[in-house]
């Protein structure tokens, strides 16, 4: 049998002690600043099982939408994304989502009227896809001939 003693001081003891937690310390802050990096990080883990939590979340990201939803619609996410799906999608991963997971699944899309869209003057709506309660997909589009889709994001400026 062999026996191994070490003779440690406290001075060395607390050095490899601080240096443990200064490590610990720097993967917690590169973690924050990875998450922070990403795009829509919070709202890819969104639950919104009703129509509350779906309202409090759109709010959350700064906009102004009706109490119900304007349009509520299952939906089925391809199994192979035609070239508009891909766009979409490219939107959708920009933010932090990407529908590619769910191929083939059913989702419900709700439609939201936005009151707050700055300097629009047709109707705004926001429409999110939620999948088991969780958002998995998400844009805020002008409903006029020649409008825009964005990401949830709201406008800067």
């Amino acid at each position: 049998m062999f026996v191994f003693t070490a003779k440690m001081d406290r001075k060395k003891l607390l050095v490899a002690a601080l240096i443990i937690i200064a490590v610990a310390a720097a993967i917690l802050v590169l973690a924050v600043i990875h998450g922070a990096g990403s795009v829509q990080t919070l709202s890819t883990s969104a639950v919104v099982k009703t129509n509350k939590q779906r309202v409090e979340y759109l709010e959350s990201l700064g906009w102004e939408v009706a109490s119900e939803p304007l349009d509520e619609q299952t939906i089925i996410i391809p199994e192979e994304f035609s070239a508009v799906y891909e766009e979409y999608n490219e939107l959708q991963k920009s933010q932090g989502f990407d529908l590619t997971k769910y191929c083939g699944s059913e989702a419900k899309r709700y439609t939201y009227s936005v009151s707050n869209y700055p300097g629009a003057e047709e109707q705004v709506v926001a429409d999110m896809i939620v999948y088991r309660g969780r958002v998995i997909a998400g844009d805020v589009q002008s409903t006029a001939l020649d409008g825009f889709m964005q990401t949830l994001d709201f406008p800067k400026g």
